[in-house]
């Protein structure tokens, strides 16, 4: 299978904005088009090498992404291109990052087998081990629930959580061995990952820590990140089926959609404000949108080859992602789009 995985070059400062999308001739559509007329890409250099990827947003608004290849969490002010490194550690490959409860950034930090808090007022830096027991756990990604805990996966075949408040950490072997990757929690305060060696989703049992799996209908799909929208559903990215799917757990039904294109390889999922889904394609270079009411794709593709954006994120009016292939950020604006019920 030809699956691309680390890619790294260059970069630095405030880069170029434009006005670019392209909607797919297949779903193009008057509606579509008129939502996203006014969107703009801009692109923030990342620091040199340092193979830009997941990020997250700080109370204060700035933008804090994992260098996985520098051993920096790096906080960028988008006002300026400013940028501010802060080194976790000599071993150090942070993954993914996400504020907590607690004001403090919250990494999945691989080289160093820990969970990273960092403390933004002040860059320190302080490190919650794993076990013994669970070396090497290829740490990915972390998410908060409602009740300010910490949950976050490893693609070795774990999952766990830590108590913010105590620092007390948890982990579990997941139940079919190695996969668990992107992670994500429901308004209703439900916990669910995505495993993509055993190309299924599993929700977490949060008293027991069990997980229960769901298969979904396509084999061998790769469910490789997970999003919940407002409603408590689920959007995953098959990274191998090259789909986008779509899971009701209350239903218990799934529905998926084939990204546009001869090889799409959908990395990463994200659902807005607007219940509107955004997902990251490597073999187009692109950021795509789709609107589940229309059933439409709309692609931004990167001005840079190689881009590959590793995770989406946002805020209101806005989507992010960090492109490893390049060391930058990038960010769409985009415009109010009118939201069907679901």
């Amino acid at each position: 299978m030809n699956r691309r995985e680390f890619l790294g070059v260059s970069a630095l400062t405030l880069s170029s904005t434009y006005v670019g999308l392209q909607i797919t001739p297949a779903f193009a559509s008057e509606q579509s088009e008129a939502a996203l007329k006014n969107a703009k890409v801009t692109y923030f250099d990342a620091r040199p090498g340092s193979r830009s990827r997941d990020i997250g947003f700080d109370s204060d608004g700035m933008v804090w992404y994992c260098g996985q290849a520098d051993g920096t969490l790096t906080r960028l002010n988008p006002d300026n291109g400013e940028l501010h490194p802060v080194s976790l550690g000599e071993k150090a490959a942070p993954h993914g990052v996400v504020l907590g409860p607690d004001g403090a950034m919250w990494v999945t930090e691989g080289g160093q087998n820990a969970i990273a808090r960092v403390e933004p007022q002040t860059d320190a830096v302080t490190l919650i081990p794993l076990p013994a027991e669970f070396a090497d756990a290829n740490l990915n990604t972390g998410v908060f629930d409602q009740d300010g805990i910490y949950w976050f996966t490893g693609q070795n075949g774990v999952y766990g959580r830590v108590d913010p408040a105590t620092q007390e950490i948890e982990v579990w072997p997941s139940p079919q061995g190695p996969g668990p990757y992107g992670i994500t929690v429901t308004p209703q305060g439900d916990v669910w990952y995505a495993s993509l060696a055993g190309s299924h989703i599993a929700n977490i049992d949060k008293t027991t820590g069990r997980a229960r799996i769901v298969t979904p209908p396509t084999e061998e799909q790769g469910a490789r990140r997970i999003w919940s929208n407002s409603k408590g559903k689920l959007w995953v990215s098959e990274w191998l089926s090259g789909q986008v799917s779509h899971y009701d757990p209350q239903a218990d039904t799934w529905r998926d959609w084939k990204l546009p294109g001869n090889d799409p390889l959908p990395y990463s999922v994200y659902v807005d404000e607007n219940d509107k889904v955004w997902l990251t394609d490597f073999d187009a270079d692109a950021i795509v949108y789709f609107d589940p009411d229309t059933e439409e794709f709309t692609s931004f593709p990167s001005n840079k080859a190689d881009a590959d954006v590793r995770q989406m994120a946002g805020r209101k009016g806005e989507a992010w992602g960090g492109e490893s292939g390049t060391d930058r950020i990038v960010r769409i604006q985009f415009g109010e789009t009118e939201t069907a019920p679901s």
